[in-house]
């Protein structure tokens, strides 16, 4: 079969059959024996449990890249001279790359070699976020181009990385290995915000800030070479990749649109998106302004500034994200022993518990630092329960050649409607409210368009409750699936691949 063909069981260079299924040695035994000892994945436990690792470790990177530009955005600011609205443009130029090339990772991570298409990601990520350093003063704009070209790492990576940990684990394990991967987010966003301004202060210069994790990255990539092994789609839930049918990307879109719990939870989850995209780059510079404001602290009027609100709050990111996705993860485990709806009654939970929390956070700035810094401890600690059971959502109502395109269809739909455009919004609204320049309107303009990630924290918490109607008929459906005889199969002609119904090629 020629490369190009999706269905084909050898792809030269994309493909890892090598590894996947593995060659007898001699003298072994019979090959009967190596497939009742080798699991159904291809890969062995301890395998297994290495490659979580290490795309764990990768993914800390992502967030911790991610976020460390928003961990010395005052000083980025001071030193290009740009207002919110452009500072906004950075997080929104990353995301939007990040979003549109994600379908175009999900297609691939559904037809070709996982393994491959991660590293050359990952190795484009770190150089060109390297290159992202060497930006001069007098163009912002080419800061701007390089952030975004950062996103094209990231979409290789993030559409693909829990298909591989789903085709690894099934049931509970499943769940408790995606939390172990989701950890990664909020610790590796608080680490950005950490890294970042302790590397500030000690270099005296916010450049050196965006050079750790270039480096961190290429030992990722040699990680993901050697250590991570590309397992069989779909065998360990009994349904080995050759035994589904594939259908086109439009047939898969097509099925995908109809999955009401797909939908909904995709929209609940652009909730989550939009306030932790909104909260991610403005959080540290409110409590900054605050600070200017209300406790007298001098402002950024040359670099370095004080990095002191960004190392407090990576802190509190941290310890607030592995409290949440553990306690989400515990929590939606028990609740199921009652009800098969659990999981998008924790989301729902989660969410509608962060809204009032991150409004009193945002309201007490002016009046107490540390019930500020509380009541965003309990916020992000809500808001972070959703990341591995929306993951774990999307997996077990999708079937497994469908996952990396859905993988990438939520990631459009959430960035598009969420962090794509949020910290950019925030900082538009908080210029257009500011009637002066000064230190009390930075503040009070900012306080005021920040108080909109609370009441779409209550519509995303709506999201999931309507995800609950619908969560066991479509469980059902994606476990019991099975392609029928009107569904589209490869046919070879004149060398080349073409669809056509079942029906019109049986004899």
């Amino acid at each position: 079969m020629s490369l190009a063909d999706p269905t084909s069981d050898t792809t030269p260079f994309f493909s890892d059959d090598s590894e996947a299924e593995g060659s007898e040695e001699p003298g072994a035994g019979p090959s009967q024996r190596r497939e009742e000892e080798e699991p159904a994945s291809g890969v062995s436990s301890l395998r297994a449990v290495f490659t979580v690792i290490v795309l764990c470790f990768i993914n800390l990177l992502n967030y911790m890249d991610r976020f460390t530009v928003a961990g010395v955005l005052p000083d980025i600011e001071q030193y290009f001279g740009i207002n919110d609205g452009k500072s906004g443009l950075l997080q929104t130029v990353f995301i939007c790359s990040y979003m549109f090339l994600a379908p175009v990772f999900g297609y691939l991570g559904d037809r070709y070699n996982r393994k491959m298409i991660m590293s050359v990601g990952i190795s484009f990520w770190s150089i060109v976020t390297l290159a992202s350093s060497y930006t001069p003063k007098e163009y912002f704009w080419l800061l701007l181009l390089t952030r975004g070209l950062v996103g094209v790492g990231e979409a290789s990576y993030s559409t693909i990385a829990p298909t591989i940990i789903a085709d690894l684990y099934i049931k509970e394990r499943r769940t408790q290995m995606l939390s172990v991967f989701y950890f990664a987010i909020p610790v590796g966003s608080g680490l950005g915000y950490i890294v970042g301004s302790k590397v500030d202060d000690l270099a005296g210069d916010w450049h050196w800030a965006l050079r750790v994790t270039p480096a961190l990255g290429l030992v990722a990539v040699v990680l993901l070479l050697f250590v991570v092994k590309e397992p069989k789609r779909g065998a360990i839930e009994a349904r080995p990749e050759h035994t589904l049918q594939r259908t086109s990307w439009l047939g898969d879109m097509k099925a995908l649109c109809r999955n009401p719990s797909f939908v909904l939870s995709t929209f609940g989850f652009t909730a989550v998106a939009f306030v932790t995209g909104s909260l991610a780059l403005w959080a540290p510079a409110f409590l900054f302004r605050a600070a200017v404001f209300t406790e007298g602290r001098p402002p950024c009027v040359k670099g370095p500034c004080d990095t002191s609100d960004s190392l407090y709050f990576g802190i509190i990111t941290v310890v607030s994200g592995i409290l949440g996705v553990a306690s989400g993860a515990e929590v939606s485990r028990r609740l199921r022993l009652r009800t098969p709806r659990a999981d998008p009654l924790v989301c729902a939970l989660g969410l509608l518990l962060s809204a009032p929390f991150l409004y009193l956070a945002i309201v007490f700035a002016q009046a107490s630092p540390i019930a500020t810094y509380v009541f965003i401890f309990l916020g992000e600690t809500f808001l972070s329960m959703n990341w591995a059971i929306v993951a774990d959502i999307l997996l077990y109502v999708v079937v497994p050649t469908r996952r990396s395109t859905a993988e990438a269809f939520q990631i459009v739909l959430s960035h598009l409607l969420g962090d794509a455009g949020s910290p950019y919004l925030i900082g538009v609204v908080s210029d257009s409210l500011k009637q002066t320049d000064s230190y009390l309107w930075q503040f009070r303009s900012l306080q005021l368009s920040l108080l909109t990630c609370s009441f779409v924290a209550v519509g995303g918490g709506a999201f999931f409750l309507a995800t609950a109607l619908f969560i066991e008929k479509d469980r059902q459906r994606a476990t019991n699936y099975a392609p029928t005889d009107d569904e589209p199969i490869v046919v070879p002609k004149s060398g080349r691949s073409t669809r056509v119904p079942v029906s019109s090629v049986l004899i």
